[in-house]
């Protein structure tokens, strides 16, 4: 059970028998922070519009499900970012060979390794970054652009 007292004076706001409870809402609302608001160019205004429009929402809703969705993916990428980071560098070139459709064998002769250490390579890189298969590898990377590791001398 919430407890308060009652205070039974007169305040600098002149209100007077106002509960504690009731002060603090009324300070609250002093300083509760405004919405924010951002500047956006006249095109990106008018695709918020189509798009609220087209989707029968406010533009809004819109923007703050667009703005919501982005954070995400940014946040994801960082992780992305940082289990890649975490990878030793033979891990990097099997994962970055992999995205590139290598097969293990192929991986194997061009890192002049056993079939059997790329497969460990993998399962490693795999657990790092929490999937359970080469795919869900490929998928979690697909927009990372490992074309570089594709003439590199290893």
């Amino acid at each position: 059970m919430f407890w308060y007292n009652r205070v039974n004076h007169s305040t600098a706001h002149g209100h007077e028998d106002m509960s504690l409870w009731d002060h603090l809402t009324r300070l609250l609302e002093y300083i509760r922070p405004s919405p924010r608001q951002f500047q956006f160019d006249a095109e990106l205004i008018h695709s918020l519009q189509v798009l609220a429009e087209r989707e029968r929402r406010s533009e809004e809703e819109v923007a703050a499900n667009l703005l919501s969705t982005a954070l995400a993916q940014h946040n994801a990428a960082e992780v992305n970012l940082s289990c890649w980071e975490a990878l030793s560098p033979r891990e990097q070139q099997v994962v970055a060979l992999t995205c590139l459709n290598y097969t293990n064998r192929q991986i194997a002769e061009r890192l002049t390794l056993s079939p059997e250490t790329v497969k460990s390579h993998l399962r490693n890189a795999q657990r790092k970054f929490g999937v359970g298969s080469k795919a869900e590898l490929r998928l979690l990377l697909f927009g990372w652009d490992f074309s570089q590791w594709e003439n590199m001398d290893f």
